[in-house]
């Protein structure tokens, strides 16, 4: 599937809602500190629900590590400053998608050393950003859907009733 990137995320329930998107879909997380929560802390457990157990986490202590562990992967960085939007990109199942921290994005420097690989996801007028899981929540289901949902399955059960 995805590598889903977080460079020095902030807020503990954005990282658990992100834990379950990657669950859900198949995703590793890649984590990059410092990290503005611990890693035990109870607001982070509650909003990725019992889905830790399942969950493919990695951490580095530098975006570089990622780069250098993976260093045959294709990166996208997302930004609100991207001159290309998400659904220009042609993504393939092992692509990494990075996101920066929920006050500042990701550091410009990153960003000017990989302008072709800047990704912005469309918003309204002076709109500065959204929430950090909905954006990553919309580029992974961009990027599964260029790739069919390869891998997920296309309906579930009824609680009371059947689809038959």
């Amino acid at each position: 599937m995805f590598n889903i990137v977080l460079v020095e995320p902030e807020i503990p329930q954005n990282t658990g809602n992100i834990v379950r998107t990657c669950v859900a879909t198949g995703c590793a997380l890649h984590l990059v500190r410092p990290l503005g929560f611990e890693v035990t802390d109870k607001q982070l457990k509650r909003a990725g629900l019992d889905y830790w157990k399942d969950a493919k986490i990695f951490y580095y202590d530098r975006f570089e590590d990622v780069v250098a562990a993976h260093a045959d992967g294709a990166f996208y960085f997302f930004t609100t400053k991207a001159r290309k939007n998400y659904a220009e990109a042609r993504f393939k199942s092992g692509d990494f998608l990075v996101f920066g921290k929920e006050t500042r994005g990701l550091p410009e420097e990153l960003l000017v050393a990989n302008r072709e690989s800047c990704l912005r996801i469309p918003m309204i007028g002076d709109t500065r950003s959204l929430n950090l899981s909905n954006s990553v929540a919309i580029a992974v289901y961009e990027a599964l859907r260029q790739n069919g949902f390869d891998g997920l399955n296309g309906y579930g059960n009824l609680h009371r009733l059947s689809w038959e």
